[in-house]
């Protein structure tokens, strides 16, 4: 890879979830989506990013427009065969957990990937909504044939696709596009019911990754390559849960951009893992998906 590479571009919905807290009487919309909100998250990290997404000209996109636009990170918005923008309706618990259900719309008809890409990610609605979802595990394939570190977050959306084997088929076809997956625990009890896992990460890395990541909420992160496993652990005060798994996302593609390619050494992925977690506790502090930046995470 060309050292002049340093850019992550990422591929994905943006959208509006309207949070719907317990024992509320009124809702309150916020712009994000999980794409999206990685590459906020990289933008506060000071990497160079590039979102590739799609919106419709209606007031949910007018909403997300002005927000991506006051963050300032660079936005590509590709012509679409939807009109719409996608809005998810986010309930949350008492203890700040979330649960989704959408009205998704991904139909992008181009994906220009900038020349200095040096990693490309992608993840969520965008690899299981048809008829985008086919085209981003093809430009996968495509950019990794091109010498690009291609990372995919699983982010597993049942509202969207309940058939739990033609969810899991999607997801073992992703992983064989990629060098590195993150998934959540839920994410694997979903896909794979009953089965610890280090096990299901370890199913998905025979798909094709270098790296499998893992997410564990409270307990941490555990990381699988084909010759080690690495656990971190995790602690922190939760407001709610909502963009934390972005903030983990967006510090590891930082770290893998910033090495060169997914990291496999135990200490350095130990390293890695207890960067992102702090990255997702973070975030997990105060309402939204609101990851920290880079000066924030340097004072832990």
């Amino acid at each position: 890879m060309s050292e002049s590479r340093t850019r992550v571009t990422v591929v994905g919905e943006v959208l509006v979830d309207l949070l719907w807290r317990s024992g509320a009487t009124e809702l309150r919309a916020v712009p994000g989506g999980s794409p999206a909100n990685v590459a906020v998250g990289l933008h506060r990290l000071e990497r160079p990013a590039t979102l590739l997404t799609t919106w419709g000209d209606d007031p949910p996109g007018v909403l997300v427009a002005a927000h991506l636009g006051r963050i300032g990170v660079d936005v590509r918005r590709v012509p679409a065969g939807s009109g719409r923008t996608t809005v998810a309706l986010a309930h949350l618990g008492d203890d700040g957990g979330a649960t989704y259900d959408f009205l998704a719309a991904w139909d992008p008809r181009e994906l220009p990937v900038p020349d200095d890409t040096a990693v490309l990610h992608t993840g969520s609605l965008a690899v299981v909504v048809e008829p985008g979802a086919a085209r981003v595990r093809d430009l996968c394939r495509a950019q990794r044939q091109n010498g690009v570190t291609v990372a995919a977050d699983l982010n597993v959306r049942p509202a969207v696709q309940p058939d739990r084997n033609a969810y899991r088929a999607a997801c073992l076809a992703l992983a064989g596009s990629v060098d590195v997956l993150k998934a959540s625990d839920e994410d694997l009890a979903w896909l794979h019911p009953g089965v610890p896992p280090a096990d299901a990460a370890r199913l998905l890395l025979d798909a094709g990754p270098r790296l499998v990541v893992v997410t564990l909420g409270a307990r941490g992160a555990l990381a699988v390559t084909a010759a080690h496993e690495v656990r971190v652990a995790a602690e922190t005060e939760v407001v709610d849960t909502v963009g934390a798994g972005d903030a983990f996302q967006a510090a590891l593609l930082d770290a893998v951009a910033g090495q060169g390619g997914p990291p496999t050494d135990p200490g350095v992925l130990s390293a890695v893992l207890t960067h992102c977690a702090s990255a997702a506790s973070v975030t997990c502090t105060r309402p939204g998906a609101d990851p920290p930046t880079r000066a924030e995470l340097a004072a832990l």
